[in-house]
């Protein structure tokens, strides 16, 4: 099973188990609903077992929210490999957005979804985590690569446009989710009404397929990077806990 989590030296069959039997138990009832003793019991472990990979439940939790954080990731490096026409604003926005909407731990984190996200809610992680790898956050910081290409316009300050842009990202990003919306806004297609929105924002871009290919080389290295910072937030705490458990040495 694709746990979509982080890979490191927890990467075991035990802790695969542990982890899958928190997703499953956390997607039926929150982060607040479920204990360490009933993620150990449904992954068919020790009660104490999860504590030898996580020191405390937030931390397991954490890692399984992060893990989907690096496998949207991932996606959007595939996808920009696989079709580098797709780094046009006016189809990235869209895409990631719901490509980040379509995975149930990002969708939580970037809609603060108190329900589900529990103490993670507002966390100093978590806010890490979205500044690093949430789709309002990643296509602002994209904003200055299209300038550079020529694929929005540049008479506006950045400064300005990335707000706008963050702003309209994030707006969308709560209305698709919306069970209700206010008045008569329903529309047939909210996801082509994104793209449109981008392009009366950010400008029509100018052809030439040179400007596109070069954008979504360098797009690919913005994901890696960010990638890079999302998974050191796990890792730094392995490096501190593996510190602290390492024999003293005595002269």
């Amino acid at each position: 099973m694709d746990t979509g989590v982080v890979k490191t030296e927890r990467d075991s069959g035990t802790a695969g188990r542990i982890l899958a039997a928190a997703k499953e138990l956390v997607l039926k009832r929150g982060v607040k609903g479920v204990t360490v003793a009933e993620i150990a019991t449904r992954a068919h472990v020790g009660k104490g077992t999860p504590y030898l990979y996580w020191p405390t439940k937030e931390d397991l939790i954490f890692d399984l929210f992060a893990g989907e954080f690096l496998a949207f990731a991932d996606d959007g490096i595939a996808a920009l490999t696989a079709d580098p026409e797709l780094c046009r604003p006016n189809r990235l926005c869209p895409h990631l957005v719901c490509c980040a909407l379509g995975r149930p731990f990002v969708r939580a984190m970037v809609l603060g979804d108190a329900d589900v996200l529990g103490a993670l809610a507002g966390h100093p992680r978590s806010e890490e985590l979205l500044a690093a790898l949430s789709p309002a956050a990643l296509l602002t910081a994209a904003l200055p690569l299209w300038r550079r290409h020529g694929l929005v316009r540049d008479g506006w300050a950045v400064e300005e446009q990335a707000y706008a842009l963050h702003a309209l990202m994030v707006g969308f990003s709560q209305a698709i989710t919306r069970t209700q919306v206010p008045g008569d806004l329903t529309v047939t297609d909210p996801v082509a009404v994104m793209s449109a929105a981008v392009t009366a924002l950010l400008g029509v871009q100018r052809d030439g397929r040179a400007d596109v290919h070069a954008a979504a080389d360098e797009g690919i290295g913005l994901l890696s990077e960010r990638k890079e910072a999302a998974s050191a937030l796990v890792t730094a705490r392995e490096t501190e806990k593996a510190k602290a458990s390492a024999p003293v040495r005595r002269g």
